[in-house]
């Protein structure tokens, strides 16, 4: 060993010892956590504390622990549920990798393991450092810090921002073998960032590259995350098609999709070259894990400036079980993104005319909808500069407000076409077209600059509360190398997301609602498609109302009812005339009450679209009735769902709300799809509530009665449901 290895090495290892000089204070070891987390509170705080010796520390909250070797290099060697006793790692890989003006750095990580199907501690003794990678300087440990301001201005759940946790950075930096073949190294310092997060089994993580040199540097591409994970499976034959380790995994690139699997594009799950013992036999088993961005970003650093890649958050899950994953990933969303907890009723008013804003607005306020957006094809136009428009939109704005409601507007981005100047240019073919959704600007063409500037300014000059953004920004690349924006391909997908997202976050600071039909929860939108097919919304309306229910269960499993909405054609679309329309409200008013009850009752907010919401007292009893009923219930009805029986028009079906921490434990709601009365014994599933022995329930606003609960924490009840009807049961 050189004079300087052996120098780097006792550095790093005083840099370790929790008793160095300057160095954080490291935290008592965790409490293990006996309680169920998605039932009760944990007690157990997020720590930093010493691992097997000095040269190792372990972030843990209780329920789950990564632990960290700090010398002769950083790396991840351990990562474990503690809520089931199972490791999670197999082997150990670098922290990251980053190119770096064609050089790729390898950033921490150790060499030697000899087999990769399992990592026994004494190996770890043995492992080297990789003298080419960066080396392991020093750490910091400070509290979690909000990615973005929230501006908390309507009903929301009451969720601290930032979640409570703790963060760890380790540093590091370029060791002098690869400073002597790439010099600008030597003024690059890669901090690798850990987040962990009280009471729940997730963190996250990122990268970030400071310049400190005098010339600018290229980031072309990066893997932020690289986890040698446990397989879930082992076939010795090819597979079509793997179960993948038992781990979720997204991050806040995320676009085309409404649901996180579709819209992931980022989160790679591949086979590990390493693995040479896995029992499959042409070494394909998918138990590597790299989070890397699908192009880029390729992009420029200055001097004095700092590159951050997006946050890779990771959910270990204790179960295999459909719902218990469901209502983990439902509770990262509401730690992670709780403004998705916002949920205003809202009346999709389809003409902007001043006078059909007003009539929406006073009907809304009358009923008690918080929420009117000038909808698709009703004429609003956040393009329009012109001081007159600004002044009439301001002026609505400002009546709205009046009256207790928040006013917005629709605009459509992606899936048009503005010019061949201006659209997102296809790599293949050098011209317009062939987007994801046909034709689309390019956000970096000096129209996609200008439309964000006249966005910015016309929320600043209106005090607009409300975006729905159609199309979003769906993840297209543009071959331009004429945009202001964008230098070229490379750059391209990752500018354009910067753009729209930094847009976003500007509106969570500022107070805005977003309605984005792509999965940008995590950048600051609130709500998206619960998942539906537009043209259902045709088909006569008995169709549509059980087509709705199948919608909500199955667009529930991942989402809180708060985070999708629904669609109810007030007037006709996309077809199906009378038969498949509301208006007049008063003679389908039977069916205008079934929507309302399966939105209310479930929690989900919907595109109410068409002129009005009521045209007689009859049908303006019947909507104050179910909004009377969501607000005097919303606690439990935006709390999750448990998914007891789904709608298939053949018997009674049943979602439950659930939530331990409040004085209504469940509510669930019963519908009867049938042209005759039933009467059934219905199994609810009370776990989740909390509940141990007996549960107090009542139908409606009747009286209560006792029921035990079986062991598997069930209780069964009789339940009388009219036809065609509803009825609904409480549960303290």
């Amino acid at each position: 060993m050189s004079r300087f290895s052996v120098v780097a090495f006792l550095a790093v290892l005083l840099t370790a010892s929790p008793f160095a000089v300057g160095q954080p204070t490291l935290d008592p070891a965790p409490q293990p956590v006996r309680q169920d987390w998605l039932v009760h509170d944990v007690a157990q705080r997020t720590v930093v504390h010493r691992g097997r010796n000095e040269r190792e520390i372990v972030l843990s909250n209780g329920l789950i622990g990564r632990t960290f070797r700090l010398a002769p290099n950083a790396a991840t060697v351990g990562f474990d549920n503690l809520m089931t006793g199972e490791s999670i790692l197999r082997g150990v890989k670098p922290e990251a990798i980053v190119r770096i003006n064609g050089v790729d750095c390898t950033i921490g990580g150790l060499t030697g393991q000899p087999n990769y199907a399992f990592l026994r501690p004494d190996w770890l003794e043995n492992l080297k450092a990789d003298p080419n990678a960066f080396q392991f300087e020093r750490y910091e440990i400070g509290p979690t810090k909000e990615r973005f301001p929230w501006k908390r201005v309507r009903h929301a759940q009451d969720l601290p921002w930032p979640p409570p946790g703790k963060a760890l950075t380790l540093y590091f930096k370029a060791p002098r073998p690869l400073i002597e073949k790439a010099p600008f190294l030597a003024h690059v310092t890669v901090a690798i960032h850990y987040e962990m997060y009280d009471g729940i089994p997730l963190l996250s993580k990122w990268m970030t590259v400071h310049n400190a040199g005098q010339e600018q540097l290229r980031i072309e591409s990066f893997i932020s995350e690289i986890l040698a994970v446990v397989e879930h499976e082992s076939a010795v034959d090819h597979r079509t098609r793997w179960e993948f380790p038992n781990l979720h995994v997204e991050t806040d690139m995320a676009f085309t999709g409404m649901d996180s699997r579709t819209a992931n594009h980022t989160v790679h799950w591949g086979a590990d070259p390493q693995y040479a013992t896995q029992v499959n036999y042409l070494r394909q088993t998918p138990a590597m894990l790299e989070v890397k961005p699908p192009l880029g970003p390729d992009v420029m650093l200055p001097p004095g400036e700092t590159f951050e890649t997006f946050r890779a958050f990771e959910l270990v899950h204790d179960s295999t079980e459909r719902e218990r994953k469901g209502l983990a990933q439902r509770r990262m969303y509401r730690t992670i993104a709780p403004w998705v907890t916002e949920n205003p009723p809202i009346m999709h008013v389809r003409s902007a005319n001043p006078n059909a804003v007003r009539l929406a607005i006073d009907q809304a306020a009358d009923v008690g909808f918080e929420m009117v957006i000038m909808t698709f094809g009703s004429g609003f136009n956040i393009e329009n500069e012109n001081p007159a428009y600004i002044a009439q939109i301001k002026e609505l704005v400002d009546y709205a407000k009046s009256k207790g409601v928040e006013l917005g507007g629709y605009s459509l981005l992606a899936s048009r076409s503005i010019s061949p100047e201006h659209d997102a240019i296809n790599p293949k073919t050098g011209k317009p077209g062939g987007m994801i959704f046909g034709n689309s600007p390019c956000l970096g063409s000096v129209w996609g600059q200008d439309y964000f500037r006249k966005l910015y300014n016309f929320f600043e000059k209106t005090g607009m509360h409300l975006l729905e953004h159609d199309g979003s920004y769906p993840g297209d690349v543009c071959a331009s190398t004429q945009h202001p924006g964008h230098r070229g391909l490379n750059d391209s997908q990752w500018t354009q997301w910067k753009t729209i997202t930094d847009f976003y976050k500007w509106c969570r600071a500022n107070g805005i609602y977003l309605n984005v039909p792509d999965f940008y929860f995590l950048c600051g939108s609130n709500k998206t498609g619960m998942g539906y097919r537009e043209t259902n919304w045709s088909l006569p309306r008995d169709q549509q109302i059980i087509h709705a229910r199948q919608n909500i269960y199955d667009g529930t499993w991942e989402k809180t009812p708060s985070m999708g909405w629904m669609f109810v054609p007030l007037v006709e679309y996309h077809g199906g005339g009378a038969a498949a329309t509301l208006e007049p409200l008063s003679q389908h008013l039977d069916a205008y009450e079934a929507h309302l009850a399966n939105l209310f009752g479930t929690g989900v907010q919907a595109c109410f679209r068409g002129p009005r919401l009521y045209d007689t007292p009859e049908t303006r009893a019947v909507v104050k009735k179910w909004v009377d009923f969501f607000k005097k219930y919303r606690a439990i009805l935006e709390s999750d769902i448990i998914h007891v029986r789904r709608a298939d028009a053949r018997d009674i079906d049943c979602m439950m709300h659930v939530n331990p921490k409040l004085q209504h434990k469940a509510l669930a709601m019963v519908w009867n799809p049938l042209d005759e009365p039933v009467t059934r014994t219905l199994k609810l599933p009370l776990y989740y509530t909390g509940l141990t022995d007996e549960a107090r329930i009542r139908e409606q606003e009747g009286e209560y009665r006792v029921y035990k609960l079986d062991r598997q924490y069930n209780v069964e009840l009789e339940v009388k449901v009219p036809a065609k009807g509803v009825t609904w049961f409480v549960v303290e």
